[in-house]
């Protein structure tokens, strides 16, 4: 395993900036955030023929790009993100790219998560499937709660509509943690599935709990590895038993920490471990 970080937090920096900040403090992934009007990234312009030019400023930096990153939660309804995760599929390949990541959408209307799973969900990541085998490129859903992705039933549910092993998850064990979901139990439960992992962490905030309960708000925040709650030597450890062995993304959502200085922090700390 290795460090890498999620790009959005230096969304006013080009790409070429970041990676050569990455590089010179030794990070070796970029989880590269592609959604339409990014300033890193223009999927239409790598698809017209600027790959090399994206390839060229990565070579010999020690550093690879992990994934491109199009989270969408109307990817189920909207054929225009379906359109572009198409694109994104597309880019991916022409970068030599692994993983493409992105959300597995919110319930469609009148439906809850596990009847859109069953009936909607395949429809549109079926063909995604198809596109991206085709490719050699991996598709990795992030667990975030808000989309289709809550609980374990969850999980099992997206891989069972659409059981080809090319679909998998985006790993966050920060959104299973607050809602006290065993995450070193999914690990091993979806070992065959985790295609890129985010390093995050959630704190509890536990004098706010005590006042509004677990149906309240504002009683767990999001952190960087080290400065929540996760168990990250036993998350660690689960990944490396179950054989993965590709990058830990860091994702930047610390609100104590700017961004140059948190991701040097979290980066520190993983290190440490792995």
């Amino acid at each position: 395993m290795f460090v890498g970080l999620l790009t959005a937090p230096f969304g006013g920096w080009s790409f070429e900036k970041i990676v050569n900040w990455a590089s010179a403090n030794g990070f070796k992934g970029l989880e590269v955030g592609v959604s339409p009007g990014s300033k890193q990234f223009d999927v239409d312009q790598i698809l017209s023929g600027s790959a090399g030019k994206i390839k060229n400023l990565v070579k010999g930096k020690n550093l690879e790009i992990t994934s491109l990153a199009f989270y969408s939660l109307g990817i189920l309804e909207n054929p225009e993100d379906q359109k572009f995760q198409n694109k994104v599929i597309d880019a991916c390949a022409a970068l030599d790219v692994k993983v493409a990541c992105t959300q597995a959408g919110r319930p469609a209307a009148g439906k809850d998560k596990l009847q859109t799973l069953r009936e909607d969900f395949p429809k549109v990541f079926n063909p995604f499937v198809d596109r991206a085998k085709a490719q050699g490129v991996k598709l990795a859903m992030e667990n975030w709660y808000v989309t289709n992705l809550q609980g374990l039933d969850h999980f099992e549910a997206a891989l069972d509509a659409v059981p080809d092993e090319t679909l998998g998850l985006n790993f966050d064990p920060s959104h299973l943690l607050w809602q006290q979901i065993d995450y070193v139990e999914a690990v091993h439960r979806f070992k065959d599935r985790i295609h890129h992992t985010h390093a995050k962490d959630t704190e509890i905030v536990e004098h706010k709990l005590r006042q509004v309960g677990v149906l309240g708000g504002g009683w767990w925040r999001y952190r960087l590895p080290g400065w929540g709650r996760v168990n990250w030597t036993a998350y660690l450890a689960a990944l490396k038993e179950v054989g993965y062995d590709y990058v830990l993304s860091i994702e930047h959502e610390d609100p104590f920490f700017g961004a140059e200085d948190g991701f040097l922090k979290a980066k520190k700390y993983l290190e440490q471990l792995i």
